[in-house]
């Protein structure tokens, strides 16, 4: 796998996000297949997952990037093909009730060691957990747009929705996710963040 010691995005990493960010969605958006007018739903339901999607899942990668880099480390996204395909087929199989979030991960190599090497237990949990607090502050950004109406509020709505699961989903302490970086870094600092995410996604908005 091919690094460049660059701050900016790789054409490689560019790719890589863009095939996830359309996979995602497309599997946040099977519920629209489910309602009277599907086809119209879908591509309603597509369009706007989109834009809240792409906010909240590029901004949590990149996140995790900057983060490292600022550790001094080489960091760039790639996808996973079976998450890709674990999104897409749970969606399906739950009727959009079930969204695996997990299309790829920012690989990260510490410059002047070897691959998995010289990075800290702390370093490693600040890094992950920078990409779902990224999720909690789009998804209070989103949040308030939804007194707005129209358009504006269904965008609002779901870019809250979507930018909360995403969150939720990381924060799970189980590997490769977000969650067991930071459980194992911080326990209390992991619950804090996690325990209220969990309750508030079960809160009737």
């Amino acid at each position: 796998m091919a690094f460049e010691r660059r701050r900016t995005l790789s054409w490689t990493e560019i790719r890589h996000l863009l095939i996830a960010w359309l996979v995602l969605g497309v599997a946040f958006s099977i519920q629209g297949l489910y309602r009277n007018s599907p086809l119209n739903s879908f591509i309603s339901s597509l369009i706007i997952s989109l834009l809240t999607l792409g906010a909240g899942f590029i901004g949590h990668e990149l996140a995790h990037k900057f983060a490292a880099q600022r550790y001094g480390y080489l960091a760039e996204f790639r996808i996973w093909p079976l998450g890709l395909v674990l999104a897409l087929f749970f969606a399906l199989v739950s009727g959009g009730q079930i969204i695996f979030a997990a299309p790829g991960a920012v690989y990260i190599v510490p410059i002047s060691f070897g691959l998995g090497l010289g990075i800290s237990r702390r370093e490693n949990g600040i890094i992950s957990l920078a990409g779902p607090l990224t999720n909690v502050l789009f998804a209070l950004f989103f949040f308030s747009l939804i007194g707005y109406g129209g358009l504006v509020s269904s965008i609002g709505y779901l870019g809250y929705l979507i930018n909360l699961w995403l969150a939720a989903f990381n924060m799970i302490p189980f590997p490769p996710l977000d969650g067991s970086k930071v459980f194992a870094w911080n326990k209390g600092i992991w619950a804090m963040m996690a325990i209220p995410i969990w309750i508030i996604i079960f809160l009737p908005l």
